[in-house]
């Protein structure tokens, strides 16, 4: 595999890695800015906390050399860590300590966060003493050098979306080849989320073209389509939350765009999304890993039939789920999973939304029972 062909869409490597960090080390205020995001600074003791934080951030970006290091000691070693302690109740995982520890995986997750995902996953991989993983992050979300450089410094692998038709297409396949290669010839991970935007309505659905697309990528080299599945090794991963801090805003975005049809996103709106995300309440999480797709698979359709299975088996149904499956159907089917649950106040969280708004949300928690159940059916 040569990554020169792929530079401009790969994380940063050798000189372009270091050339990124002098740069991040020379904005030490949106350093401090991002930890603040994240951070509780109502005492003097906590700004001071978040001060030692930021020079023991560039502390370390005086020693890292490559991105492997840079996701263990900085966003695994200190901004993952901020960010489950001040928003987040109990981060647990599984599954992932029965892959072997030797193989690259292509992880395939539902995506409900735009960052958090794919950093929870690798908080789980580093828990488990597995590699870590390079992450698919779409170009819409590169706003100024400083995010990209730390998108692409942490292992991000840029998704061109903002591109003609034809030029979307021909990246697509680019990058496509880039996934192939990276796991069957350089044995390096990567994760990729199930669809390309996040799934407001709690429907986790993989979309067979991405899988098509890896085969189309390889096709010309007379590589069958079992044979690019055997290749990657996908692992489906479901990663789930109690609580979605965005899942007002995505309700809205969702009925806006159904009366009205969808609209071109503002900069500031995924921004807006990315903090409220990373900052917000989100109780407890938890990260289950799959197993590796075997056998011969015919069709795009059979993989994400089974990544789908999987996902939908494994999500954690949290109270906040259960609850409102019963709400919704008028039943009591679960009420002994959330006794001592506040339904009360958890209605009172869509409070004064318009009606559509309301049951859009309500039943973005409630997908998720409806999926597994399907997977029992």
């Amino acid at each position: 595999m040569d990554l020169d062909d792929f530079r401009d869409i790969a994380p940063y490597r050798g000189q372009d890695f270091m050339d990124a960090i002098a740069r991040v080390k020379q904005n030490p205020k949106g350093i401090t800015s991002l930890l603040a995001s994240v951070s509780t600074l109502e005492t003097r003791e906590q700004q001071e906390n978040l001060e030692r934080k930021v020079q023991h951030v560039l502390s370390i970006l005086d020693e890292v050399t490559d991105y492997d290091q840079f996701q263990r000691r900085l966003t695994a070693g200190v901004f993952m860590p901020t960010i489950i302690e001040n928003s987040i109740t109990e981060f647990t995982y599984s599954g992932a300590e029965t892959l072997d520890s030797s193989m690259a995986y292509l992880y395939v997750s539902n995506h409900r966060d735009i960052v958090l995902d794919c950093a929870l996953i690798d908080i789980a991989l580093a828990g488990s003493g597995q590699m870590l993983c390079e992450m698919a992050v779409g170009d819409n979300l590169l706003a100024n050098e400083f995010s990209t450089d730390l998108f692409k410094l942490n292992g991000g692998v840029t998704v061109k979306r903002t591109l003609p038709m034809r030029e979307k297409y021909i990246e697509s396949m680019r990058l496509s080849a880039y996934l192939v290669e990276l796991i069957s010839e350089a044995n390096k991970s990567v994760w990729i989320a199930q669809k390309s935007g996040r799934a407001k309505d709690g429907l986790d659905i993989t979309s067979p073209a991405i899988i098509k697309m890896l085969h189309l990528s390889q096709r010309k080299k007379g590589v069958s389509f079992s044979e690019v599945i055997s290749k990657v090794r996908i692992v489906p991963v479901a990663v789930s939350y109690e609580y979605d801090p965005v899942d007002v805003i995505k309700a809205r975005e969702a009925v806006h765009s159904s009366a009205v049809g969808e609209r071109e996103k503002r900069l500031y709106e995924d921004l807006i999304s990315i903090s409220k995300g990373l900052s917000g309440f989100k109780g407890r999480v938890h990260t289950a890993f799959g197993t590796p797709l075997e056998g011969p698979y015919a069709t795009s359709e059979e993989v994400a039939a089974e990544i789908d299975r999987q996902i939908h088996s494994l999500y954690r149904l949290w109270p906040t789920n259960l609850f409102a499956y019963d709400y919704l159907n008028g039943t009591d089917t679960y009420s002994d999973r959330y006794a001592d649950f506040d339904c009360d106040g958890f209605l009172n969280r869509f409070k004064g939304l318009k009606k559509e708004v309301r049951s859009y949300a309500l039943n973005a928690y409630a997908n998720p029972v409806r999926s597994f159940l399907s997977t029992e059916a």
